[in-house]
């Protein structure tokens, strides 16, 4: 009989080898989004291109265009259960990103898995939610509260978006800073935030990391106005995504922020709506980059702002 064993030692070997070389893994809750400004392509996009694997799982999709949103079709808990289940039963997943996943109950399967899956990070973005049912928005922005930011390692927003959902009973004389926010998110188990879209002077925005002590990391950026879908969604995935490389969280921060600035330098309007971050930006041809003599396009302090839709349904 002829002996096998040193076959199955080569692939060991072999498998061992892969793993240790294989890209890191980040499950990803979103939706589809058909104009591809955001969503579950985004996240596979912009994860890949700062050298991660994206595993997308589907909570629904949008109704859009590059304008605006209309409606929402959300999928049950159970299928993104299953779908959840069984790539990480399969794959290592070094971080958790959750965009927008449309019922309390995709929220309490999400934060399920999470608390299964005790020391790896959840990264979580709130987006604007003016286009949605007021009833929906609340009872959303409740779950999120109760269920998922316990298990949240970093919160993702805009400024006005996390100011009117964590403080909105702020009555100071000052809008409320960085570390206002952060405090506020701290109290529901949230040990750190990412704020977007800070007003400066001179005509500049910042986007500040903060814990309730302090200011860990901020990217400042000229204000030039201008209106772009996706920012969201694309800084959040490529946080998600370098720190599942294993970097820590302030050059994470960083570097996302100026993945970011550069997807929106060669943002692109590929129809009549916004403009879309290029996050891709870096595979043009040698040659073909953005024209010097074109304006330089950064983002304005609503970047990361879906603009009012009254349209409900």
């Amino acid at each position: 009989m002829t002996d096998s064993s040193p076959e199955i030692t080569e692939t060991e070997e072999v498998l061992a080898d892969d793993e240790s070389t294989s890209l890191a893994c980040v499950l990803s809750f979103n939706a589809n989004d058909p104009s591809g400004a955001g969503g579950l392509s985004c996240d596979a996009v912009a994860m890949a291109s700062v050298g991660a694997h994206c595993m997308p799982i589907c909570t629904g999709t949008y109704v859009r265009d590059t304008s605006s949103i209309t409606d929402f079709f959300a999928l049950d808990d159970e299928a993104v259960n299953d779908q959840a289940r069984a790539v990480a039963e399969d794959v290592p997943v070094q971080v958790i990103k959750v965009g927008f996943v449309g019922t309390p109950e995709n929220l309490a399967v999400i934060a399920e898995l999470s608390d299964d899956y005790v020391g790896v990070p959840v990264v979580a973005y709130m987006p604007n939610l003016s286009w949605w049912e007021e009833d929906k928005i609340d009872a959303y922005l409740d779950a999120f509260r109760e269920l998922l930011l316990p298990q949240t390692s970093v919160l993702v927003g805009h400024h006005s978006t996390l100011r009117r959902w964590l403080l909105p009973d702020w009555n100071g004389e000052r809008n409320p800073g960085p570390r206002d926010i952060a405090k506020a998110a701290a109290e529901q188990g949230v040990p750190y935030t990412l704020v977007t879209g800070l007003p400066l002077p001179e005509q500049h925005i910042d986007n500040v990391l903060a814990s309730p002590e302090a200011v860990l990391a901020h990217e400042k950026f000229e204000r030039i106005e201008a209106v772009f879908a996706g920012a969201g969604d694309t800084l959040t995935a490529a946080l998600a995504a370098l720190l599942a490389t294993g970097m820590d969280l302030p050059e994470a921060t960083s570097e996302a922020l100026h993945y970011l600035d550069r997807c929106l330098d060669e943002g692109f309007r590929p129809g009549m709506g916004q403009v879309i971050p290029d996050r891709l930006f870096w595979a043009l041809p040698e040659g073909e980059d953005t024209d010097d003599e074109s304006p330089e396009v950064h983002p304005g302090a609503d970047y990361f702002e879906v603009p009012f839709n009254e349209t409900k349904h």
